[in-house]
């Protein structure tokens, strides 16, 4: 059955006062009522409904890679971004089960050749109906060779294996996400620490992967 579309009670508030000060001469209703609307929308939030929302009653597990660059300058990015996606996908997803980020993280600590198996065959390994892969490619917190200004991005492509389905070790959802941090230029040390601009690129991955597998709100005018 289709949504129904709510209309804000703002708006509802601004198309009747706009009527009644229509009846004078010459109105711009449009004009008011789209100003009010905008201000409603700067302040207000919308309901995004999830892209997949395949891990309703499945289990899944949550693997995050990383190139050996930020392995050597974020090292604790990959434990983190494993330990926040998955606790934040079992709070929202509606899912069975889980793989614990910390036995997903002994596994990857305890078998450097994980690397060379074929996703299904780690799906196959965890007992998983899903696995939720992702290729962080890019976490870095200033430009390469600018130490006196903050420039942070975070991006990688997100990836499902649906090890019931029939695509094996293919894909059956992707995304590539990036976020940055801070959100204008000329911000230094002095203005934020590196555990800070980390901490809010960590955050806003975070949303941006977990948000594509359940409804949520975001601003009309998100930040990021």
């Amino acid at each position: 059955m289709p949504r129904r579309r709510t209309i804000p009670t703002i708006v509802l508030a601004a198309t009747a006062l706009a009527a009644a000060v229509c009846s004078l001469p010459g109105c711009a209703a449009g004009t008011l009522i789209g100003g009010m609307a905008e201000s409603y929308r700067r302040t207000s939030t919308r309901t995004v409904p999830s892209e997949y929302d395949g891990l309703r009653d499945r289990s899944f597990a949550v693997l995050v890679s990383a190139d050996r660059v930020i392995q050597s300058t974020r090292p604790q990015a990959v434990a983190r971004l494993t330990t926040l996606i998955t606790a934040r996908l079992i709070e929202h997803s509606g899912a069975s089960g889980v793989v614990p980020a910390a036995a997903v993280l002994e596994f990857q600590f305890n078998r450097p050749q994980w690397v060379a198996m074929s996703y299904d065959e780690i799906a196959e390994h965890f007992g998983v109906d899903r696995l939720v892969v992702i290729d962080l490619y890019e976490f870095r917190l200033n430009d390469p060779g600018n130490a006196y200004l903050w420039s942070g991005v975070g991006a990688g492509d997100v990836g499902v294996v649906e090890a019931d389905g029939p695509l094996g070790d293919d894909f059956a959802y992707s995304k590539a996400v990036a976020v940055r941090f801070p959100d204008q230029d000329g911000y230094g040390p002095t203005d934020y620490t590196a555990d800070q601009i980390a901490a809010v690129l960590e955050k806003r991955f975070v949303d941006r992967v977990t948000w594509l597998f359940y409804d949520h709100e975001e601003p009309y005018y998100p930040d990021y």
